[in-house]
């Protein structure tokens, strides 16, 4: 029988491999089609401070919803 991990251990590796995903899916675009994101990146920049923010909190909103439902 194979001893049993730690649970801090466990969460580590699954924390790092979450980064490495993410690494990965944000690294697509710029690889795939350079000028669109930098156009996007530049629109990005145009937009006022709230409205980034309420991107940000909906992104955040959507990440634990899906983490909530499929963990």
């Amino acid at each position: 029988m194979a001893p049993r991990r730690r649970p801090n251990i466990a969460m580590w590796d699954e924390l790092l491999a979450a980064f490495g995903l993410m690494l990965v899916l944000e690294g697509i675009l710029p690889f795939l089609n350079p000028g669109a994101l930098r156009q996007t990146l530049l629109r990005l920049a145009q937009l006022e401070d709230r409205t980034l923010r309420f991107a940000g909190l909906a992104s955040m909103a959507l990440g634990l919803l899906v983490l909530y439902f499929f963990r």
